[in-house]
């Protein structure tokens, strides 16, 4: 049929759409052939919404709902005519809220504030965890006292006041300054006295392992002590009239026991002339001090492995049974009769700086590490197979930062020093009626006490660590723990300050502070080597 040409249009029109009509026929024909060859694009489907888990529909967001002052109200909705006194005084009424809100908002805050009324994001403020503390008291300030004789006469309790005043009247060992008496060459990790009370003798550890021991019953000037007395004139030049600091100089013995840091060391409660050490170089080493002979009872079995012990303890029931901590997280247990049966746990993820054991349950053992917790775990009830056998944890608390060490005490009380600059006490009652696996609350493994204490003791300083007396001969259950203004602070278990020790030539924070078991002697240790003796 042929196509009647529209009326009225130009040359030009014409031409335009028999131009249009012949590409249409050019393409369709295109078309058609690519399909015939199968060159045609797949017809386009619109995905399925059914199953696709990138169209599943996300949940709305929540948005938070912020007062932002009075909002207008509709008068329509309230009954209110349109242009009415009663409609002009609403909005009116309405627009001076809103300028007295955000005048209110604008206006300077006057009087106090308290932190835990104004927390605008953020956990809720606990007064007695104040981070901001460790911030501002943080540095050292060398030799002021934050405890002394004033506060000892303010005391109004009549017992307090006697200890504080006998722990008070300490005084520094006088037969030598504390800065000549350098017991080990180099920085002291380890520190404590020989067990026998007729004689102060002390004995420390350093960074290096070699192991000083210094007697404090020693005269400050030997050779003047042998002289006979001469009823006649001296001679001026008699040798052994020289001056007295040449012959003031402690007789200091020192033994390379270790390759690396001595971390700890304790005494045989069966044998007081048995001495073990644990060290950085992964052994454990007895040192007999009647045979002058010190072998190695525990090392990894491969000398090339890395395994650094950082605490030592001994069985008080038991002294043939070792338990020692390393510092990836492990605790082990020995016996010395058949030293190649070892056997570990690990007990945290991280470094376990120190642990003991309950001096009277010695099943009981207390741990603290890098993860912030202190734990205490429970020897009789061990589950699980190879890397998972392990002793059940009957209880654990956590600190804002790393603990550093937990000590048991006589009566089952466990003391921790961490780097939130606190001392916290743990009181567990009843220790020795607990069944095997006995679980712990979290309530029940609070502090029973908190101390503020600064423990920040940086890069050259050892770690501060609070040490108990193992056996008061007053019963009252005391700690002694160093102090970085270089004191010696002493401290009950329930958190009362008895004394803070010091005195001329202390040049040094004392860091490694340990009482002696049973006489009131404190000994303390610094990063130079130095020995600070009271007595």
């Amino acid at each position: 049929m042929v196509k009647k040409e529209p009326v009225g249009l130009s040359e030009y029109e014409k031409q335009r759409q028999a131009n249009i009509a012949e590409r249409d026929a050019l393409l369709k024909q295109l078309a058609l052939d690519a399909a015939t060859a199968g060159l045609a694009p797949k017809a386009y489907s619109r995905p399925s919404t059914n199953g696709s888990k990138h169209n599943k529909k996300r949940p709305p967001v929540q948005k938070v709902k912020q007062d932002d002052g009075p909002r207008r109200t509709s008068s329509r909705i309230a009954g209110l005519t349109a242009d009415s006194e009663v409609a002009k005084r609403k909005a009116e009424d309405e627009y001076v809220a809103v300028k007295e809100a955000e005048r209110a908002k604008r206006q300077r805050v006057s009087g106090d504030l308290d932190l835990g009324d104004i927390v605008v994001t953020g956990k809720g403020w606990d007064k007695s965890e104040n981070f901001l503390v460790d911030v501002v008291s943080r540095g050292a300030k060398p030799y002021e006292r934050t405890f002394g004789n004033d506060e000892v006469k303010e005391t109004s309790d009549k017992e307090l006041k006697s200890l504080r005043e006998k722990m008070s009247g300490l005084e520094l060992y006088e037969g030598f300054e504390p800065n000549r008496i350098k017991i080990t060459p180099e920085r002291i990790y380890s520190l404590g006295f020989h067990p026998a009370p007729s004689k102060p003798l002390i004995f420390a550890g350093d960074k290096l392992g070699n192991l000083g021991v210094f007697d404090a019953s020693q005269s400050s000037n030997p050779i003047a002590a042998l002289k006979p007395i001469k009823s006649e004139a001296l001679d001026p030049s008699d040798p052994d009239l020289e001056d007295d600091d040449e012959e003031s100089t402690p007789n200091i013995t020192s033994f390379k026991l270790h390759t690396r840091t001595i971390s700890a060391f304790q005494f045989s409660p069966a044998n007081n002339s048995s001495l073990y050490t644990a060290s950085y170089d992964s052994s454990l080493r007895l040192l007999d001090l009647n045979a002058s002979h010190s072998s190695e009872i525990y090392g990894p079995s491969d000398r090339n492995d890395d395994e650094p012990l950082s605490g030592i303890e001994v069985d008080p029931t038991s002294p043939s049974i070792l338990y020692f901590s390393r510092l990836d997280g492990h605790c082990g247990r020995i016996d010395t009769r058949t030293p190649s049966d070892v056997e570990t746990w690990a007990l945290s993820e991280k470094k376990i700086g120190g642990f003991s054991l309950h001096p009277g349950h010695p099943h009981f053992i207390a741990t603290a590490s890098l993860d912030r917790f202190m734990r205490v775990w429970d020897l009789r009830k061990i589950t699980g197979k190879g890397e998972n056998r392990a002793p059940i944890c009957v209880g654990e608390h956590e600190s804002r930062l790393s603990v550093s060490h937990a000590a048991f005490n006589s009566v089952g009380q466990v003391a921790t020093a961490s780097y939130d600059d606190t001392v916290k006490i743990h009181t567990f009652e009843g220790m020795g009626g607990w069944n095997a696996g006995h679980e712990v609350s979290p309530k029940a493994m609070d502090p029973s006490t908190t101390v503020r204490h600064n423990n920040q003791t940086g890069r050259w300083v050892t770690i501060l660590r609070a040490q108990w007396q193992r056996h008061p001969a007053d019963s009252v259950q005391r700690f002694c723990i160093g102090n970085m203004n270089r004191f010696v602070d002493i401290y009950t278990s329930k958190g009362e300050q008895l004394a803070q020790l010091g005195g001329e030539g202390i040049t040094a924070v004392p860091a490694v502070a340990q009482f002696h078991p049973t006489n009131d002697w404190i000994a303390a240790g610094t990063a130079s080597g130095k020995l600070c003796l009271w007595m």
